[in-house]
């Protein structure tokens, strides 16, 4: 490799598939490895081997399918970001994107609440599924408004007392409806007609107040709690 080579390799997201179907794998390989800014580092056949090679190739992101042998992608998603920062070599666990063929799966909000950042369905337009990756692995995450209210909807209301106990401010409330409405950072920014950083500094302490592990989860709270119903749109 030279060196112009290596400079944009080390600004490339290094990406991980794990999916147990090989035409599909090998299909999202190939297209995503020809999007820009992507490196496509290894591929996973199931659960047990998306950890292991997860542990090894210390990708950025894991484009993990939920419906997988041996492990599912719920149990390995759960396993990986139960991973301390500093373990095995790197600065924390990858992120990841769950990918699935039906937006109303069960097995979708499960692994939101094991600390994924957010879905995409296989169906959507590769460039889709690649800005996904991207827009994870910056620290953000994804969320599908209509789908989510949809599964939440459906399942028990566990997280009833998160809220209250969670003592937010009016402005942390504004923040959390926002993100639940799928808005991202600058965005809520621009609605709310504050700075970038005072978002993100309410963002950080929306999810350090309700002990979510990621904006997705605390949205997934916001559903559970009442604080936002089926059909908010802010």
């Amino acid at each position: 490799m030279t060196d112009a080579d290596a400079g944009p390799a080390r600004t490339a997201v290094t990406l991980l598939i794990a999916d147990d179907d090989e035409v599909t794998r090998s299909g999202l390989r190939t297209l995503l490895a020809a999007q820009p800014g992507i490196v496509v580092v290894g591929e996973a056949a199931d659960g047990v081997e998306a950890v292991e090679q997860a542990r090894r190739l210390r990708p950025d992101v894991v484009l993990m399918d939920v419906r997988m042998p041996r492990r599912n992608g719920i149990e390995a998603t759960r396993e990986l970001l139960a991973e301390p920062a500093g373990a095995a070599g790197r600065v924390g666990p990858p992120k990841v994107v769950v990918i699935t063929t039906f937006e109303n799966d069960g097995y979708v909000t499960a692994a939101l609440g094991a600390g994924a950042s957010g879905f995409v369905l296989k169906r959507l337009p590769v460039r889709q599924i690649a800005e996904a990756v991207r827009v994870v692995a910056a620290g953000e995450a994804i969320l599908f408004p209509a789908a989510l209210r949809r599964m939440v909807a459906a399942r028990p209301l566990g997280s009833a007392e998160a809220l209250p106990q969670a003592a937010l401010t009016e402005r942390e409330e504004e923040v959390l409806r926002s993100m639940a409405t799928g808005l991202t950072n600058p965005e809520i920014a621009q609605a709310l007609r504050v700075s970038l950083e005072t978002v993100k500094t309410h963002v950080g302490n929306v999810l350090t107040k309700l002990g979510a592990q990621n904006r997705t989860h605390a949205v997934v709270i916001a559903y559970e709690s009442g604080l936002v119903v089926p059909g908010f749109t802010g």
